[in-house]
């Protein structure tokens, strides 16, 4: 298939900065591929917060994200910046969207084809909005993470720049746990691991659930197992180059886990709970082990040595880096200009 470079808009996230300083997933995405594409030769220009950081071409009306400056109204700051795009729609040959189900409402008021990631189903209560406008343009970032009835064109799943993770060679003796401070993502179980094992265990992330955190993470900190807070990427590297193993005990279904990727690209093996696209991202045996409980964890982790470092990092590089990622959009892209380019004719 031959694909020619046309000019697109991506539509990142206002939560926070595109690339985020620390936590952002969506915004870490977007970010990539507006990266990737600009490589490639592609026109791109990138819908996100002033202060983002791009290669692409940047459009912004909001000047930083919501989650990083509360004056901002949320709401207020997300209409002002998905309606910015729309009103530009004429402007692009496609509209590659990172904004769940709000930018939807606008997409039958332009011309402009346009592509959504969904990158997870917050609530059943959103799905009214993908229910109306399921004979649109999606792409799954795994195939666990499905609704039924949309019109989904592939899975490409998320990308990292691997060099922001060098490789490190030898293990460390801490397990790990990065993520955002939430039940659904297991802070507890991977103390519960830390204590049957008797590793230490450093905790990095945002609190997103302050009561969570005060009633079953906070209580059991202490010398071994130790809260430090948010972390950059330098953080991560740093916390990558001490550990054994990273823990990602998730208690519902996982989208995606970037982190997992992360973890990999830096050679770090990874438990994690076989919920959700953890059995897509992770090779069972080869770069980590799925799970099913903590005490199968604590096992688990006896049998880390098994992990060759490398052999982690190279699946990365083949099926979750920037590159591998920007390859299956081009192809998603091309697939709607040709469906388009038939309509017109």
């Amino acid at each position: 298939m031959t694909i020619t470079p046309k000019r697109v808009a991506i539509l990142s996230p206002v939560a926070w900065r595109t690339p985020p300083r620390q936590y952002g997933a969506w915004e870490t995405v977007a970010g990539n591929i507006a990266e990737g594409l600009t490589a490639r030769g592609w026109d791109v220009t990138l819908f996100a917060t002033r202060d983002s950081i791009t290669r692409a071409r940047l459009h912004a009306v909001v000047d930083r994200g919501y989650e990083e400056d509360r004056d901002i109204d949320p709401k207020v700051a997300e209409y002002l910046h998905i309606s910015e795009a729309f009103e530009h729609a004429a402007e692009f040959d496609l509209i590659h969207s990172h904004y769940d189900f709000m930018a939807l409402s606008y997409s039958r008021l332009v011309k402009t084809p346009v592509l959504t990631t969904v990158h997870g189903f917050s609530s059943p209560r959103i799905m009214p909005v993908y229910h109306k406008y399921c004979d649109g343009y999606f792409v799954s970032i795994s195939n666990s993470d499905r609704a039924p009835g949309l019109n989904y064109l592939a899975t490409v799943y998320n990308g990292i720049d691997l060099s922001l993770y060098p490789l490190q060679k030898v293990a460390g003796d801490s397990l790990v746990f990065l993520g955002r401070i939430h039940p659904d993502k297991g802070v507890h179980l991977a103390i519960e691991v830390a204590r049957l094992s008797g590793m230490p265990l450093l905790i990095a992330g945002i609190i997103q659930d302050q009561a969570y955190f005060h009633k079953q993470v906070e209580p059991r900190l202490g010398q071994t197992i130790r809260y430090i807070g948010p972390v950059d990427v330098a953080g991560k590297n740093a916390l990558f180059a001490g550990a054994r193993a990273l823990l990602h005990l998730n208690t519902i279904p996982e989208r995606f886990g970037l982190v997992l990727a992360e973890a990999n690209a830096a050679g770090v093996p990874v438990i994690a709970m076989d919920l959700g696209s953890c059995r897509e991202v992770i090779d069972d045996g080869r770069t980590g082990f799925l799970v099913r409980d903590t005490r199968e964890a604590v096992q688990r982790l006896r049998h880390l040595s098994q992990i060759d470092r490398r052999i982690c990092r190279q699946r990365v590089q083949q099926c979750f880096s920037t590159e591998a990622m920007v390859t299956s959009y081009e192809h998603v892209y091309q697939t709607i200009f040709d469906v388009e380019a038939a309509r017109r004719s």
